[in-house]
């Protein structure tokens, strides 16, 4: 079968290797896609047509996405975490520099100098009001120990700094990666005021909105800086630019620029280069890519946004997927139309994530296209597909 993939950004071409010629036609002008590969574009607006059955995310980011739509048109949205950990992290690294020893600061000022007389003697005179703490033996605080936020902890440990972490959620893989001599924090409010350095690591939801505001920023220790490489939308900016000016805060590092940042007093603002390196690129695509070759072809769902992952092993049998409203009865409904034609069922998974659920069900034979029917007009039902043994 040949499946359609519709870009709507530039893509690296590293997706080749996995989503293959012959398998795959994939390119900005394709119809009737069957996945799509985006990275920055806005989909907010996007008419899903009823071929589509997923959408890669080449990055972690899918505020351009509208998930909660696409998963009612029974479209699964992937996503790549810890693609660009490494980039964002090495981002950070120049962050704590920049927020420490007013790099930026004398770069400028040094071009100033340009045509002057006896440059040396003017540097050597005015270094002084660039000079900086190192960051050796300071505190440096990390809200979110999800891909990135353990590679900035582990580096800072690596650093000489004393690292204090924050994460209610850690998963397990991310608590075997993090360092021993990271210390793991109870609460928030630990870490904002514990911290010389304090770094966000954690998406843009309700919850986390504006958390660093005025009175976040008033329990931080006196001239602390603050680093934001993770959404923009997680600070309040009128917050850190009276913090900034009043110099509560020592400075302010972000790879999101906004309008009331950007002629505030030690505001380092960068445009978000966080994951702009061919490495990090190529990583997102070949990863999202195989996510949606894995989807395509077997039904395995793993790093979705709107849907449960559920990673499956090839397909052997005649498979049968259901993506469906987490409600009662759905799956009774499913094994009682498949009793109609007396197929015995193999092997079912289940798995539910908040309002969302998928049900996997390998069967004995190849049901008939009238079941696969009537399937999809169960109640609950938002996308069926029948996938047969390659």
């Amino acid at each position: 079968m040949m499946y359609n993939v519709l870009t709507l950004n530039a893509i690296s071409p590293v997706y080749h290797g996995i989503l293959r010629e012959g398998e795959y036609r994939v390119g900005a002008n394709v119809e009737n896609p069957d996945a799509i590969l985006v990275r920055s574009a806005d989909m907010h607006d996007y008419a899903a047509g009823e071929n589509l059955l997923c959408i890669g995310r080449a990055g972690a980011g899918v505020n351009n996405i509208p998930l909660e739509r696409m998963a009612e048109a029974g479209v699964v949205v992937f996503n790549t975490p810890g693609a660009n950990a490494n980039a964002v992290k090495e981002m950070v690294a120049a962050g704590l520099l920049l927020a420490s020893r007013r790099i930026a600061e004398g770069v400028a000022w040094v071009k100033t100098l340009a045509g002057a007389p006896d440059i040396g003697a003017q540097v050597e005179k005015g270094k002084k009001q660039f000079a900086g703490p190192e960051l050796a033996g300071k505190t440096l605080g990390v809200v979110g120990l999800g891909a990135i936020g353990v590679l900035v902890a582990n580096m800072g440990v690596a650093l000489g700094m004393d690292v204090l972490g924050y994460d209610p959620f850690i998963s397990v893989d991310h608590a075997w990666k993090l360092s021993r001599s990271v210390r793991h924090a109870i609460e928030l409010s630990e870490v904002i005021e514990k911290s010389d350095y304090l770094t966000l690591h954690v998406p843009l939801m309700d919850d986390t909105r504006g958390m660093i505001d005025d009175a976040a920023i008033a329990r931080m220790k006196p001239g602390a800086a603050l680093l934001n490489f993770a959404r923009g939308g997680l600070v309040d900016a009128q917050a850190v630019r009276a913090a900034l000016e009043r110099g509560a805060l020592r400075a302010y590092v972000t790879d999101f620029p906004s309008e009331e940042l950007m002629d505030a007093p030690n505001a380092v603002l960068t445009p978000h280069l966080g994951a702009s390196t061919p490495e990090s690129e190529d990583n997102c695509v070949r990863m999202v890519s195989r996510q949606i070759d894995d989807y395509l072809r077997c039904g395995s769902i793993v790093n979705a946004c709107n849907y449960p992952n559920c990673k499956l092993g090839p397909c052997v049998l005649p498979r049968l997927t259901v993506l469906h409203r987490n409600v009662p009865n759905v799956i009774g409904s499913i094994t009682q139309t498949l009793s109609t034609e007396g197929l015995n069922i193999e092997n079912m998974v289940n798995q539910s994530r908040g309002a969302m659920a998928y049900t996997v069900v390998d069967v004995s034979a190849r049901p008939s296209e009238a079941l696969v029917e009537r399937l999809r007009g169960l109640d609950n039902i938002y996308r069926v597909r029948l996938l047969l043994p390659q």
